[in-house]
């Protein structure tokens, strides 16, 4: 969600202007045009096993079939013969085999009318599909609407043209290059879609409205959302274990550049975020609200899928209605949002000026991430910046709340504590057992005469009260896997 402007507070306080932090929920229909990120060396996700071997067989036809022959000792034996523990490798090999085939076939796009009329009539959209039964690959040639159309789930069916005779195809979810996604059969069998390849335009070009220059200049990604072809219980445990070492990397990073904190005089900025709170802001970031509320820890489970499989790559190309861009959902505002206030503010941390290729790298989003809790911090009340001090994990619902909403939700959500009569040293860190209360959540939970129980936060910004409840959530999950 947007933040709104924030008047000054003292000498060091900061007027944020549209400050992020927001998930990019479900219930967002339009995704804007994304921003263009030049792809990163395929050994992301390159696993140690036969290459790919699929040829540019597959631009002859839309609809043609590619058969992957692999050597005795390769894909094929392994997908016949592989155990469970060993299924996402066997994954990974797939979607290698897919970005290379989509690196060879053209998009197509359909003008209409003529002269000053002739427009780009969509977006072409190229999907590598597998099937299990044949052990082939084919190309689903899909045109979406262009813009974007407002589409919600349960709502109206997404428009959309098939050029893959013989396949059928379901608009699943999304309409832009983070999310936008379709499953498809042949036959009565359902294809497996491990590839995906998407053209970004030059929006200056839209705007002028010279179709054929857009046509000609777009950035075609070969990049895979979500599917739940690719979800493993091992990319997620890679997923986990990626986000752990990228934090600490961006903490040991601050710590050798002696960087200070302005929240607490005399220590140092890589003390005042514990790394397991900086990787559940990594995931929480890219959990739709109505995800979590329907599948709990399943929808974090996804999102971990994602950074376990694609590394580096993973929300690259995800973008808010308030334009914030990667994994750490940043705002650029023409260079007066929340990145280069943090570039600004937090000069030793040497982040990326440059706000695309810094929003979109986890490990320098991540350091800015770092800055910006410390920023907000700095603006809280000295008894809340003490509690945290003592207990980061749990006081972490703080600056999370700010990070989300800025820190407007800060004094929201202190004000409710009161109402409710929760102390912040009272509060702790959800317990399995408090969870089979039958209280309503979202939810704090304090420690009191009976223990650790739930308490339900009463409404003062939904958004914000769903934000805290995944926080604690996740916290906890990667306490438990840890």
């Amino acid at each position: 969600m947007q933040r709104r402007p924030l008047a000054a507070v003292g000498l060091l306080s900061v007027a944020f202007a549209l400050l992020t932090g927001c998930a990019t929920t479900e219930d967002m229909v339009d995704e804007p045009e994304p921003t263009y990120v030049a792809e990163t060396a395929d050994a992301v996700l390159a696993a140690p096993t036969v290459a790919a071997t699929a040829g540019g067989e597959a631009q002859r036809a839309t609809d043609e079939t590619v058969r992957i022959d692999r050597p005795k000792n390769g894909l094929t034996e392994i997908v016949v013969e592989t155990k469970a523990d060993d299924k996402h490798e066997v994954i990974r090999d797939l979607v290698v085999e897919a970005r290379n085939l989509l690196r060879k076939v053209e998009l197509q796009y359909v003008f209409t009318g003529k002269g000053r009329r002739e427009t780009l009539r969509g977006r072409p959209v190229a999907f590598a599909l597998w099937s299990e039964a044949s052990q082939s690959w084919s190309v689903a040639h899909v045109e979406i609407p262009r813009p974007p159309v407002r589409w919600r789930p349960g709502g109206r069916p997404m428009p959309f043209v098939l050029r893959a005779p013989g396949i059928t195809a379901q608009h699943v979810k999304g309409t832009g290059a983070e999310r936008l996604m379709f499953s498809f059969s042949k036959n009565g069998e359902p294809l497996k879609v491990y590839g995906r390849k998407f053209p970004v335009f030059d929006s200056k070009l839209i705007a002028k409205r010279r179709w054929r220059a857009v046509a000609e200049t777009a950035k075609p990604i070969v990049y895979l959302p979500f599917t739940a072809d690719t979800l493993d219980q091992g990319f997620v445990t890679d997923g986990r274990d990626y986000l752990r070492a990228t934090a600490t990397r961006a903490i040991d990073e601050l710590r050798r550049a002696a960087v200070p904190s302005m929240a607490f005089p005399g220590k140092l900025l890589a003390d005042v975020v514990p790394a397991e709170v900086i990787m559940t802001l990594a995931v929480i970031e890219q959990t739709d609200d109505s995800d979590f509320r329907r599948k709990q820890l399943g929808a974090f489970e996804e999102v971990l899928s994602q950074y376990g499989l694609k590394r580096e790559e993973a929300y690259r190309f995800s973008i808010s209605r308030a334009k914030a861009i990667g994994p750490m959902q940043f705002t650029n505002r023409r260079g007066n949002g929340t990145y280069a206030l943090v570039v600004r503010r937090c000069p030793g941390a040497r982040l990326d000026p440059n706000f695309e290729r810094g929003a979109t790298d986890l490990l320098n989003a991540m350091k800015a991430a770092i800055c910006l809790f410390d920023i907000e911090l700095r603006q809280m009340p000295a008894q809340i910046r003490d509690a945290y001090w003592d207990n980061k994990t749990v006081l972490g619902i703080f600056p999370v709340a700010a990070y989300n909403g800025g820190p407007r939700n800060v004094t929201r959500l202190r004000r409710v504590l009161d109402r409710m009569g929760v102390e912040i040293t009272a509060l702790r860190a959800p317990t399995a057992m408090g969870r089979d209360a039958g209280v309503p959540c979202p939810c704090v939970w304090r420690e009191g005469a009976d223990g650790i129980v739930p308490v339900t936060i009463p409404s003062y910004n939904n958004e914000n009260r769903w934000y805290i409840e995944k926080y604690q959530s996740i916290i906890n999950l990667l306490g438990e896997r840890s």
